[in-house]
């Protein structure tokens, strides 16, 4: 798997966090701030992993997943779902649209770190 992330978040310090240590790491980071139009964000960065941010402008986390799961050409794209809503509701309803990974904000940098790394060998 090559080394293309898109992060779809609209927290600035959080884009500027999880961009400087997965660049360090070796990735190429692309981020995208609203949920509007992030479909086509992901058809023109054609990542290798997205991490997904539930509450966005314009747009859910969970509808753009489930209609990311629907595109024949990302039905396999690892998705690791941020958010700051951490319920067993929230976990579920990610789970039901096809997150491979679900994280709660705070995180840490290595607890991010680890799972793109987890997803990227899958």
């Amino acid at each position: 798997m090559g080394k293309r992330v898109l992060v779809i978040e609209d927290e600035p310090n959080i884009i500027e966090a999880i961009k400087f240590f997965l660049s360090r790491d070796g990735w190429e980071v692309f981020t995208h701030s609203n949920g509007h139009d992030a479909l086509e964000a992901v058809d023109r960065r054609a990542p290798d992993l997205l991490i997904l941010d539930v509450m966005l402008p314009g747009r859910s986390g969970y509808e753009i997943l489930r209609e990311l799961r629907t595109r024949e050409r990302w039905a396999g794209l690892p998705v690791l779902i941020l958010t700051a809503r951490g319920q067993t509701k929230d976990r579920e309803m990610a789970a039901a649209a096809g997150a491979s990974r679900f994280m709660t904000k705070p995180f840490s940098n290595t607890d991010i770190l680890e799972a793109v790394r987890e997803l990227a060998e899958t």
